[in-house]
C-alpha cells in the first residue's frame, strides 16, 4: 500500500502519466533497455556515472559515446547523426546534474531515424523544461532516489513512461513477471522496492519544495561570492526550471582544480 501511494503521489508532483518505483537508478535504466527490445548499438554520453555505460553492457548491448557540449555538459546533439549507423537502435542521454538534455533536437533525431530513446534522469528529479516534466520526454526517462539525491527513498528509483503498454511490460519486469500468484507473462527480475523505502519516501515528499527553495538560495549565495571566480557554470537553458541539486563549475587548470579541492578539504 505504501509503494501504490508513493507512486500516486510522484505521478501528481511531478505531472507525469506512468510511473513504477523499483529499486535503483541502475535497475531502472536495465529495465528501460529489456521492455524497448533493444539488441546493438546505443549511443551515448562519456560524461556521465559509470551506471549509464555499464547498463548498456550488462544488457549485451553496445556502447557508442558521442562527445558533449563544453557548455552545458550533456551530449551533443550535432554530433548524434554522424554516429547512427544500421546497428544503431537507441540513444541513452543524461541529464548532467539535472540540466535537461536538448530533448527536442534528440527526439526528433529518434523518431526521423526510427531509434529509441530513454534519458538518464538520476539528478533531474522536479526539473521542467517549458512548464513541462522532463521525464515526459523520450520512449523512457529513469530517476534514481538513492540517499545523495535531491528527492530520496534512502535507495531506490523509479522509471517514466508515456505509453501505457510499456509500463505494464516494466510491471511485469519488475516482479518476476508475475502475473498473480502462479502465473507468469513475462521473464523478469526482482526490480521492485520495499514498503520501508517507499515510507520513507512519502515523508521527504512533503519536503522537497523546501529543499529545492534552500537549494536555490545556496546557488545564489555561491553565485553573488564567486563574481570574480576563474571558471565557468554549465549553462542552463532559458526554459527549464532547475531543481539545484548541485552547483557543478569548470576550472580552467587541473592546477586550479586541485588547490581549490585541498583547501575545500581542509576547511
Amino acid at each position: 500500500p505504501l509503494v501504490n501511494e508513493l507512486e500516486l503521489k510522484l505521478k501528481e508532483y511531478l505531472s507525469v502519466k506512468h510511473l513504477l518505483f523499483v529499486t535503483n537508478g541502475t535497475i531502472a535504466i536495465q529495465l528501460a533497455i529489456k521492455a524497448l527490445g533493444l539488441k546493438g548499438k546505443i549511443i551515448t554520453t562519456p560524461f556521465s556515472y559509470v551506471a549509464t555505460t555499464s547498463s548498456i553492457v550488462w544488457e549485451g548491448c553496445e556502447p557508442v559515446f558521442v562527445d558533449i557540449d563544453p557548455a552545458t555538459c550533456n551530449i551533443d546533439p550535432n554530433k548524434i547523426e554522424a554516429a547512427i549507423t544500421p546497428d544503431t537502435v537507441a540513444i541513452l542521454a543524461t541529464h548532467v546534474y539535472g540540466n535537461p538534455c536538448d530533448v527536442e533536437a534528440i527526439d526528433e533525431i529518434a523518431a526521423r531515424r526510427n531509434v529509441k530513446v530513454i534519458y538518464d534522469g538520476a539528478h533531474a528529479f522536479g526539473v521542467k523544461y517549458k512548464g513541462k516534466s522532463i521525464f515526459e520526454y523520450g520512449d523512457v526517462s529513469t530517476c534514481s532516489f538513492h540517499a545523495t539525491k535531491l528527492f530520496h527513498t534512502v535507495e531506490g528509483g523509479s522509471v517514466v513512461t508515456r505509453d501505457p503498454e510499456l509500463l505494464k511490460k516494466m510491471a511485469y519486469l519488475r516482479n518476476f513477471g508475475h502475473d498473480g500468484p502462479e502465473r507468469f507473462a513475462d521473464l523478469g527480475i526482482n526490480g521492485k522496492n520495499s514498503e520501508f523505502h517507499a515510507a520513507m519516501g512519502l515523508v521527504n515528499l512533503k519536503y522537497v519544495d523546501q529543499i529545492i527553495e534552500i537549494r536555490r538560495n545556496l546557488s545564489e549565495h555561491y553565485d553573488k561570492f564567486l563574481g570574480t571566480f576563474q571558471g565557468v557554470k554549465p549553462s542552463i537553458g532559458d526554459n527549464v526550471e532547475y531543481n539545484y541539486a548541485y552547483y557543478p563549475v569548470l576550472f580552467h587548470s587541473e592546477e586550479m582544480l586541485l588547490r581549490v579541492l585541498e583547501t575545500l578539504n581542509q576547511n
